[in-house]
């Protein structure tokens, strides 16, 4: 639709210059003609004589011009007569002017005339058409008319050279787009079927792990144990990977679905805790809960919240120099509930903080490295939070920590 937009301004605005061209044309002829049938009455009014009736201006080519004037004609007074009302007619323009002699059967007197401002004067044409029903005539014929109303029609032609120069580069813009779109499917088609195919194996090496674990010569060897173990972290892990993956998947292409259950969100958030703590405790950091007493219902997806809360948490572990410490608090107020995860990690600057809830982008560390991860937890966060219809804000400096703030209303008749 756009494209056909696009091509019927493209049609209009090639009409409309033809149009404009052709009212160009018509304006020269009307001036061209009215300054002429205003010498031929001097000419007459010198003369002491009678005009034709019919046939006094002649357009024989489109700057080619012929007048009758029915009596002798002096040349000297007719280019005085011709320079003196192209002149107060503003039509600054070069022409050329003959005088025929019907004596002698040839034109008697040609002159140009330059009333522009160039200074370049074309020669003088050799020789005019004649025209055997005129007796007494002059003929003028302008060989720069073309330039004439291309110098007058500029403006116009620029604004439609403009148009047509934007609606050529917005077409460009829609084939960059489409052509990037296409790029960007099959990047999506790549990594979904990708991640998918990676299922199968992160399957056998979890089943091949959990039998090794449980094989009594690898419980009694220490290396092997602890190796084995290895393995079925860094298989969870990858596991982990690959269903985020998935998850962004589906919810770009509106195959995610939402399983809402009232939650009773202190004991939810006190389960999460106690697991995350776990990891804190690993890098001498610590998990506090400020929860209010009185018990708060929510709706939500227990997974997909889960994961939210465990993303919050993990980021903040991550993004922190020296021992993390993070405070989970609830502020009941009405009607809703506020979340708040707060951390005391290396803080986000201003510019990044707009871009953080970007698919595939990553916060630069500064000399924190061990940090891993895609750029996609918290794209996934802030879609489960838009899925939920929740509001999701952070406020953070620079070297000052982190507050993350979740907004969930309130179920107030929970059916558990």
């Amino acid at each position: 639709m756009g494209t056909l937009a696009i091509i019927g301004l493209l049609v209009f605005q090639g009409f409309f210059l033809i149009r404009s061209w052709d009212l160009k044309e018509e304006e020269f002829h009307h001036n061209v003609s009215k300054i002429l049938h205003t010498v031929a009455e001097k000419i007459a009014s010198h003369n002491k004589t009678e005009l034709p009736k019919s046939k006094l201006i002649q357009r024989q080519s489109t700057n080619y011009y012929s007048v009758n004037v029915n009596s002798a004609i002096d040349a000297n007074i007719l280019e005085d007569y011709l320079v003196r009302e192209f002149t107060e007619a503003s039509m600054t323009i070069e022409f050329e002017y003959a005088v025929y002699d019907c004596a002698n059967d040839e034109y008697l007197y040609s002159n140009y005339c330059n009333l522009s401002e160039q200074k370049d004067t074309e020669e003088i044409s050799t020789s005019h058409p004649k025209f055997d029903d005129l007796i007494y005539y002059f003929v003028v014929k302008f060989p720069s008319k073309s330039s004439f109303l291309v110098n007058d029609f500029k403006v116009p032609l620029l604004f439609s050279l403009l148009t047509i120069l934007s609606m050529l580069s917005f077409m460009y813009a829609i084939w960059v787009i489409l052509r990037q779109q296409q790029m960007t499917d099959l990047q999506k088609d790549f990594i979904n079927n990708m991640t998918h195919e990676f299922k199968t194996p992160i399957s056998s090496i979890k089943l091949a792990s959990d039998y090794l674990i449980k094989d009594s010569k690898v419980e009694n060897d220490t290396r092997l144990a602890k190796y084995a173990d290895i393995i079925k972290q860094q298989n969870i892990r990858l596991n982990n990977q690959v269903e985020k993956v998935l998850n962004i998947a589906r919810l770009e292409k509106d195959q995610f679905k939402l399983n809402l259950e009232a939650i009773y969100l202190q004991s939810f958030l006190n389960k999460i805790v106690e697991q995350e703590q776990i990891k804190y405790e690993e890098q001498s950091g610590r998990i506090s809960v400020d929860l209010c007493d009185k018990p708060i219902y929510v709706m939500a997806d227990k997974l997909h919240f889960t994961n939210v809360i465990s993303n919050i948490l993990d980021n903040a572990l991550k993004y922190c120099k020296e021992k993390a410490m993070v405070n989970v608090s609830l502020v009941s107020k009405n009607g809703k509930v506020i979340l708040y995860i707060e951390d005391n990690g290396i803080g986000i600057a201003k510019e990044d903080q707009k871009k953080i809830f970007n698919k595939f982008y990553r916060i630069s560390t500064g000399n924190v490295h061990n940090v891993k991860g895609f750029g996609l937890g918290l794209f996934y966060v802030k879609n489960i939070c838009d899925a939920h219809g929740w509001l999701i804000s952070i406020d953070s400096k620079s070297g000052a920590g982190t507050k993350v703030k979740l907004e969930l209303p309130i179920v107030k008749n929970p059916i558990i």
